[in-house]
């Protein structure tokens, strides 16, 4: 294929995925077939270099286009120059980002060479997709199967092997989506009927699932629970530490918080209070200064006279560690102030956790944004006790914990009701659709409802079913008011066989891979 037409091909797909990425169903049919140019690419190019370059171009294609918004937010955050950042992320794309695009490419030349007709090659094909993004997890966790957030039935399936198992799906498809192209320009309309009818059993059957589902989706929920999400719209508190210095900055952003909410508050029957990720940018219940222990007091005031919970985000501190946490402070019972503490078991690479084998004093002097925080132990379930005497099992996620589903699983294992996810997206703002979706499939994994609070959005309120029953959008200063019923017994193949899908994807594909020669019925 002339070199203008492959990058037209690519062009043609990164375009197309990046409409699908606003996950919004007037673009939801692009996932079903928008890998079809690049597919067409792929099939025209003869030698094992022009599949490394198709799939290689393909990574980088799809970051600028679809992650821009990461280019700009990591160059506002490193201060590097922004062609720096750009290629920066292209070497690491095929690692980090888009891992899957290269093994894919490989596979589908690998079996046709080796004899496997086009169900066993796009069976095989769709495995090494989704186990390469498994075996090679992505910075975001971000996978195709995310965008049929946008269906209401779609997405319920996700409860049976996660978004991975509705990228299988949507990989299939745009395989028989191009089978289907390919045959009507032969004017081969029966070659093109096998593929245009397992397109629409798959369409079919995600939305016969998620209408079943819906229906029949019975569970055991505790009496409603009644939050209130306070989003202040303050961000970037290292440079509002900088300008107002750092007593001065967390005296604002604690006043705006303590006045929000008192407002929230006002028209009662609120159960329990959330503020967003690192609301408190100190340590709680540890102080550094007299300052630091007269602002927890005042934190510990106010919890006390509203009579409700507060779930808000604070550091931790164990002799020499610090940690990224969740604080659980409850009004005093007649004792001493009590309260627990989560602390963030998945950290941002680099911005929030540096690899030992970089930990070294002149990679810090260049690199000084790089971040200190430690890892927590994992998934926690704490007890929340409410003012009418209810004891509420929560499920604690912070900000990039949302992202893998393992802990949200453990959680609902461990007895959790509810999710509640705090979270910091100030720096990639664009990107807060994104991170907001991937955190409404922990809901569906596990059928439980979440309550998830940003400082600069997008907060939200999810029922077990995915759906946001009430957001607070970006750069808007609001208070979320939402009631939700914790669920205290689910059943989904996700809760009983965890994470599984990918494992088994990966599998699949090297075992179709090693097959040799055409099977009965396979097909050309």
């Amino acid at each position: 294929m002339p070199a203008l037409a492959a990058c037209a091909a690519m062009a043609a797909t990164a375009g197309a995925f990046t409409l699908y990425a606003r996950v919004a169903p007037p673009w939801i049919v692009l996932g079903w077939i928008g890998l079809v140019p690049w597919l067409a690419l792929l099939d025209a190019t003869p030698s094992w270099r022009g599949t490394v370059l198709a799939g290689l171009a393909m990574c980088g294609a799809f970051v600028l286009a679809v992650f821009w918004w990461f280019v700009v937010g990591m160059q506002a955050y490193t201060g590097a120059p922004l062609a720096v950042v750009v290629l920066a992320l292209l070497l690491v794309a095929p690692l980090i980002l888009q891992p899957q695009l290269l093994p894919f490419a490989l596979a589908r030349r690998t079996a046709r060479l080796r004899g496997a007709g086009f169900w066993r090659t796009t069976i095989a094909g769709a495995a090494i997709y989704v186990g390469a993004e498994w075996a090679c997890p992505k910075l975001f966790a971000d996978t195709l199967g995310h965008g049929l957030h946008a269906s209401a039935w779609m997405r319920q399936a996700a409860d049976l092997a996660g978004a991975p198992g509705l990228t299988f799906v949507l990989v299939i498809a745009n395989e028989c989506a191009l089978a289907v192209v390919q045959a009507l320009r032969r004017n081969d309309a029966r070659a093109a009927g096998t593929p245009a009818v397992v397109v629409a059993a798959l369409v079919t059957a995600l939305l016969g699932y998620g209408a079943w589902r819906g229906r029949t989706l019975a569970l055991a929920t505790a009496p409603p629970v009644t939050a209130t999400v306070v989003q202040a719209d303050i961000a970037h508190y290292g440079q509002l530490a900088a300008d107002l210095g750092t007593y001065e900055a967390t005296r604002r952003i604690l006043d705006t918080h303590f006045a929000l909410s008192t407002d929230a508050l006002a028209a009662g029957g609120v159960d329990l209070l959330i503020w967003p990720e690192t609301v408190y940018p100190t340590t709680f219940g540890s102080p550094k200064t007299a300052d630091g222990a007269a602002l927890d007091r005042e934190i510990a005031a106010f919890v006390a006279n509203a009579h409700v919970p507060l779930v808000f985000g604070s550091y931790d501190v164990e002799d020499d560690d610090e940690f990224n946490a969740a604080v659980f402070l409850e009004p005093p019972t007649g004792g001493p102030l009590a309260f627990e503490t989560y602390r963030k078991a998945s950290l941002f690479p680099l911005t929030e956790r540096v690899p030992a084998w970089l930990e070294w004093d002149v990679v810090r002097r260049w690199l000084p944004w790089l971040g200190t925080w430690k890892p927590g132990r994992g998934a926690q379930v704490l007890p929340l006790h409410l003012a009418d005497g209810r004891t509420l099992q929560v499920n604690p996620l912070i900000c990039y914990d949302a992202v893998d589903p393992r802990l949200a699983l453990a959680g609902a294992r461990r007895g959790a009701e509810v999710i509640v996810t705090l979270s910091n997206d100030s720096w990639f703002p664009a990107g807060a659709h994104l991170h907001l979706v991937v955190a409404a499939f922990r809901s569906i994994e596990t059928r439980r409802p979440q309550i998830r609070a940003t400082n600069t959005g997008i907060s939200a309120v999810i029922d077990p079913t995915g759906a946001l029953l009430a957001t607070a959008d970006v750069d808007r200063r609001a208070t979320l008011r939402a009631t939700v019923a914790p669920v205290r017994d689910a059943s989904t193949l996700m809760l009983a066989w965890g994470d599984w899908f990918g494992p088994v994807a990966l599998a699949l594909g090297v075992v179709l891979l090693a097959a040799r020669g055409r099977t009965p019925g396979s097909g050309a």
